[in-house]
């Protein structure tokens, strides 16, 4: 028995040894191997590591307009194991203009893993950024009384214009999040965070370079290590041009000072955006430098929004422009013909059901129709469509309607090169299952006709209506970058999207906009010597009605394709049309002519009060 029991205690104590030992064997593998810990510290005490920032790429309008540059700037870095001795921390407060207070919060900062996760003494953290030439000037002076902090010369981001703030976005300090997704950022880097600054952040930001240094044993700088040859230079971001036209994009903004709402026009025949104006909007200066974060949580807390891009991001009922999309739609599925007409007694009535309308010659066919935006016609036509005995049921009559309008662009992204876009909302017969437990008719869902009810959409998938009308038929992702320095753009923005309607049923509608133009709701569009056509919008809303407006020009070889939505502007030919006709003035001529240029400032002075009474 005794035997036994010391057989097993020796396999006891040699489990014991050799676990110990790999324990160790473990550790060891870890530190040495695994670990750059080590590595930091030996390469810290011989090495300096200095980063080279590369210049942020160029925006240029596309006339190559600059729009936004570089201008210097720089970063007080230090490295936590070289700060020896005591700092005299007032005496740094006073040279860099700070309090002790922020002193503290940054270095509590600099070791929080939150907020710089991977933090090591041994490497450089950052202090303070953008310090001006002049800030910096008055720190280097004394510099080398604190031992462990070094200046880094980077850029930032500087705006030749006041216009298009929300889509250039801006750039910011580095999150925490964006750390632990890209090793290529360390804490204290700049990151586009809005707008085309965060969209083509990759082709913006370059490529960082690195400078060797030799260190001493009292580790002051002596020199390239090896001179020079383990440098690497920064690559420079690339330069991208937009298709944006800056005196347009001013112009919009201008007329909807006071305002809120969005204009988006698009040259149909590319799908480049060639205004994008969302209102209120910012200068895109405020969000530069060390005043960025306050600013942008001035415009983030403003009750009127200026930081959403309206345009993109702003859903809305279409109202009457939708009624294109109908006319398109009940010509291609043999509902009506150019020549079906329909009675109006004052709107749509029926089965006890009426829908107003606002007078007009009564019944009329197609093209008056769209002239004088009948909303009658478009009833009848949708409820002709979903009672027809060609579909069986009215579910699936609803999908086929589903499936034209997802087929013009609505209903999901587009997929504009910008971030925030939102799909809007296109409903099919499993949603009107759900909200009416299978019990719905043509009658039910009538005011999605005229674009009301259920369905809203963007102002960029408004415009993007009428860039297919103009093109009959195909449109292109609309997009605001036109051209990328060394680089193409994919392919989404180059290749042609056709729709479920062929091009014949288009010009039906397209003479319907022309009609409204020269005799129908969108009179004020009419241009001397340019064939305009266009559709007026009254959506409905819980408050005064929102204006709106599509058009493009000339009819023939379209250059120019828009939607204007001012909210609470009331008749489509209150605002928006005035507002549309000027912008396709001054893109098709170059200039406003005198008398527009009054018709521009009068319409700039105009304010909408929201919630009190229009002046």
């Amino acid at each position: 028995m005794n035997n036994y029991s010391l057989e097993v205690r020796k396999y006891i104590l040699s489990a014991a040894v050799i676990l110990i030992l790999l324990v160790y064997v473990v550790r060891l593998f870890s530190l040495q191997v695994l670990s750059d810990e080590y590595k930091n510290a030996a390469d810290s005490n011989a090495f300096y590591k200095k980063t080279i920032y590369p210049s942020r790429g160029l925006i240029y309008d596309r006339h190559g307009q600059l729009m936004v540059y570089n201008q210097p700037a720089y970063d007080i870095m230090f490295v936590p194991r070289e700060i020896k001795g005591q700092l005299d921390t007032l005496e740094l407060c006073s040279a860099l203009n700070i309090t002790r207070a922020d002193f503290d919060k940054r270095m509590s900062d600099v070791r929080n893993p939150r907020y710089n996760p991977g933090y090591s003494p041994y490497t450089q953290q950052m202090f303070m950024s953008q310090l001006s030439a002049e800030e910096f000037a008055m720190f280097q002076e004394k510099m080398f009384r604190f031992p462990g902090f070094y200046v880094q010369k980077r850029s930032i981001r500087q705006y030749s214009c006041d216009a298009a703030g929300v889509i250039l976005g801006d750039i910011g300090e580095v999150s925490p999040k964006k750390l632990k997704e890209d090793s290529y950022y360390v804490r204290g880097d700049y990151i586009g965070t809005q707008g085309l600054e965060a969209s083509y952040e990759k082709v913006l930001r370059g490529k960082k370079g690195v400078e060797m240094l030799l260190r001493d044993a009292h580790g002051r700088i002596q020199g390239k290590y090896r001179n020079g040859e383990l440098d690497t230079m920064p690559v420079r971001g690339q330069d991208i041009t937009l298709s944006i036209d800056l005196e347009l994009q001013r112009l919009g903004e201008r007329l909807l000072h006071n305002k809120i709402g969005s204009i988006v026009a698009i040259e149909p025949e590319t799908g480049e955006v060639l205004c994008m104006v969302s209102s209120p909007s910012y200068d895109p200066h405020i969000l530069v430098g060390r005043q960025r974060g306050a600013n942008h949580k001035k415009l983030a807390n403003d009750k009127r929004k200026p930081l959403l891009n309206r345009a993109i991001m702003g859903t809305y009922p279409p109202g009457s422009t939708f009624k294109t999309s109908q006319a398109l739609t009940f010509l291609e599925e043999g509902i009506i013909t150019e020549n079906t007409p329909f009675p109006c007694h004052g709107g749509f009535v029926h089965a006890g059901l009426r829908v107003g309308c606002h007078p007009h010659p009564a019944p009329l066919p197609l093209i008056p129709a769209i002239a004088t935006s009948c909303n009658g016609y478009f009833c009848w036509g949708l409820l002709r469509m979903l009672s027809s005995n060609k579909y069986g049921k009215v579910q699936k009559a609803m999908n086929v309607w589903r499936d034209y309008m997802v087929s013009m662009g609505f209903g999901y992204k587009l997929g504009v090169d910008l971030p925030g876009e939102v799909r809007g909302m296109i409903p099919n017969a499993q949603f009107y299952d759900k909200a009416y437990r299978a019990s719905w008719n043509g009658l039910t869902v009538i005011s999605i006709a005229i674009g009301q009810g259920e369905v809203t959409l963007t102002p960029l998938q408004i415009a993007n209506l009428c860039a297919t009308i103009a093109n009959r038929g195909e449109y292109i992702t609309p997009h605001v970058v036109k051209n990328v320095e060394n680089d193409t753009l994919p392919s989404q923005y180059l290749v042609p999207k056709k729709t479920l309607v062929s091009r014949g049923a288009y010009e039906h509608v397209v003479a319907g906009m022309r009609q409204a133009v020269l005799a129908g709701t969108c009179r004020g569009a009419n241009l001397p010597n340019i064939e305009v056509c266009g559709k007026t919008g009254t959506a409905q809303n819980k408050g005064k009605d929102h204006s709106a407006f599509i058009g493009f020009a000339p009819m023939k070889e379209p250059k120019i394709a828009l939607a204007v939505y001012v909210e609470n502007g009331g008749f489509g030919a209150t605002y928006a049309v005035p507002i549309g006709a000027l912008l396709m003035e001054q893109y098709l001529n170059g200039e406003l002519s005198e008398t527009s240029k009054i018709k521009a400032n009068e319409m700039q002075n105009r304010i909408i009060y929201y919630g009190e009474t229009e002046r």
